[in-house]
C-alpha cells in the first residue's frame, strides 16, 4: 500500500518543474553553492586552492546522498549542517575544514533558492509562451468570427471571438514580462553571515559575495540580516498567484461557452475513449477547465503565508523556514501546471462560429439596441432621445416576443430619421463589430514576433 500523501506526488505536475524541487536537486544546489563559496574563498586567498578544487570536485549528489543527510539530520536536528556533515565524508581533512567557512546556514538555503527561483522560472516562461503562440492563433483564426460580448452574464453587443482570444493573449504577455521583471529582485541570494554583517568570513567579504553570486549567475542582496528579505518571495508568489488567476479567469469562459445551452467553445474530448461521467454517459464535462479553476484557487491561497513570512523577530527567526517548504514548490508547481494545462486546451480548443451566431439572434435583434442609437444620432436625433426609444421598443420586443426590426420599422420616431434600408442595416451584427478585426490583428502581429 502506497503511503504518499500529497498529490503532487503522483497525480499533478509537470515533471521538469517538480525536478527543479525535488530533494536531490535541493541537495545539489546546496552543495553547488558550497563549492561556489569555497571557490571564492580561494581566489581571495583564503583557503588553498587545492582545498576548493576538491571540494567542487566532490559536490555532487551522487557522492553525498540525501539518505545519508537525513541520517545525520536525524541525529543533530539540523538540516544545512547535516549536509556539511555528509559532504565532508567524501573530503579528505584538510578541505573538509573548509566547508561551510564563514557561512550561515541560510546563506547557503537562499542562495539555493534563488538558483531554483530561476530555472523554474525558465520552465514556467517557456510554458507562459507557448499559450500565448496557442491564443494568439485562435486571435487570428477567428478575428472575423462574430460572437455576442456579455457583460453582467447577458447579451451585450457583439464583437469577436478573435477579439476576445486577444485580450487573452495580451494578459499571457504581461505576465511573461512580469517574470523576466522580477528575476532581478527574485533571484538574489546573499553570503552575509548570522546577521548580516559578514563578520565571519573576513576583510575579503564583500569580494567573496560578489564572486559566489557571480559564479552562480544570480544577484546578490546589497543588505540583507541572516535571511534574503522575504518581500523578495513575496512578489515571486504574488506574480504566481497572478498567473494561476489568469488561467482560471480563461478557464471559466471556456466552461459557461461550452454550457449545453451556449455551445460555442469547448475544450478537446476524446470520443473514442474518454469518460464524461459514471452515469450519464452523454456527458462531456470540461474538466481539464474545472481543473484548473480548483489548482489554481490553491496556488493563489499560498499568498498568505508568503506575506506572512515577511514578518520576523529582527534579524529573522524559524517562522518562515517549516511554511516555505509547503508554499514554495507548491504554488510554483501548481502554476506551472496549470499554464501547461491551459496551453493544451487552448490549443485544441473547439470553437463553434454557428453557434455564435445562432446565439447572437436569440435575442430578437435588442443586442444591436446600440448600434440603432449611434444610427439614429448620426441623422440628427438626440442621443438621450434616442436611447429612450430603443429602451422602450427593447423592453416591448422581449414583452412580445417580436424581433426589433419588426418593432422599429413601425416607430414614426424612428422612420423620421431612418429609412427601412438603414434600420436592417443597423440589426446587422456584422456591420457592428467595430475595431474587433483591428485590434486582433494588431495583437497578432505584436505577438507573433515575440519570443
Amino acid at each position: 500500500m502506497s503511503d504518499l500523501v500529497c498529490p503532487l506526488d503522483f497525480r499533478y505536475g509537470r515533471k521538469e518543474m517538480k525536478e527543479i524541487f525535488s530533494e536531490d536537486r535541493k541537495l545539489q544546489r546546496y552543495l553547488d553553492v558550497e563549492a561556489a563559496l569555497a571557490r571564492a574563498h580561494a581566489k581571495v586567498g583564503n583557503i588553498p586552492a587545492a582545498a576548493a578544487k576538491e571540494i567542487t570536485e566532490k559536490a555532487a549528489a551522487k557522492l553525498v546522498k540525501v539518505e545519508r543527510v537525513k541520517e545525520i539530520e536525524a541525529q543533530i536536528r539540523h538540516d544545512v549542517m547535516a549536509v556539511v556533515k555528509a559532504f565532508g565524508e567524501h573530503c579528505s581533512k584538510e578541505s573538509e575544514k573548509y566547508i561551510h567557512f564563514g557561512a550561515t546556514s541560510y546563506d547557503i538555503v537562499d542562495t539555493a533558492n534563488a538558483l531554483n527561483f530561476r530555472d523554474a522560472i525558465a520552465v514556467l516562461r517557456s510554458q507562459l509562451v507557448e499559450l500565448r503562440t496557442n491564443i494568439v492563433n485562435l486571435a487570428d483564426k477567428h478575428k472575423e468570427t462574430i460572437c455576442i460580448g456579455r457583460t453582467h452574464g447577458q447579451h451585450a453587443v457583439p464583437m469577436t471571438f478573435g477579439l476576445k482570444m486577444a485580450v487573452y493573449a495580451m494578459e499571457v504577455d504581461r505576465h511573461v514580462e512580469r517574470l523576466d521583471e522580477c528575476k532581478k529582485r527574485v533571484c538574489v541570494g546573499k553570503m552575509s553571515g548570522a546577521t548580516g554583517t559578514a563578520a565571519a568570513l573576513g576583510e575579503h567579504a564583500a569580494e567573496i559575495q560578489e564572486i559566489v553570486m557571480k559564479d552562480l549567475r544570480i544577484g546578490y542582496a546589497e543588505a540583507a540580516t541572516q535571511i534574503v528579505q522575504r518581500d523578495r518571495y513575496a512578489e515571486f508568489v504574488s506574480i504566481l498567484a497572478n498567473i494561476a488567476t489568469s488561467m482560471e479567469k480563461f478557464a471559466t469562459e471556456i466552461r459557461n461557452l461550452q454550457r449545453t445551452e451556449l455551445n460555442e467553445a469547448s475544450e478537446w474530448f476524446d470520443v473514442a475513449k474518454q469518460v464524461g461521467s459514471s452515469t450519464m454517459a452523454q456527458k462531456k464535462n470540461p474538466v481539464a477547465c474545472e481543473q484548473i479553476c480548483g489548482l489554481a484557487r490553491i496556488a493563489r491561497s499560498m499568498i498568505i503565508p508568503a506575506y506572512e513570512n515577511c514578518i520576523q523577530w529582527h534579524e529573522r527567526d524559524l517562522t518562515n523556514s517549516s511554511a516555505e517548504r509547503f508554499l514554495i514548490p507548491h504554488c510554483v508547481i501548481l502554476t506551472d501546471y496549470v499554464v501547461a494545462e491551459s496551453a493544451k486546451v487552448f490549443k485544441n480548443l473547439k470553437v463553434n462560429p454557428e453557434a455564435m451566431l445562432k446565439n447572437i439572434e436569440i435575442s430578437n435583434g435588442r443586442t444591436m439596441a446600440e448600434s440603432v442609437i449611434i444610427a439614429l444620432t448620426n441623422k440628427g436625433c438626440s442621443r438621450q432621445e434616442a436611447h429612450e426609444i430603443l429602451r422602450k421598443s427593447a423592453m416591448v420586443s422581449e414583452a412580445e416576443g417580436k424581433h426589433m426590426k419588426e418593432i422599429l420599422a413601425k416607430d414614426k420616431d424612428v422612420l423620421k430619421y431612418l429609412k427601412q434600408k438603414e434600420i436592417e442595416a443597423a440589426l446587422n451584427p456584422k456591420n457592428y463589430i467595430g475595431r474587433s478585426k483591428e485590434i486582433a490583428e494588431g495583437v497578432v502581429s505584436k505577438l507573433k514576433a515575440k519570443k
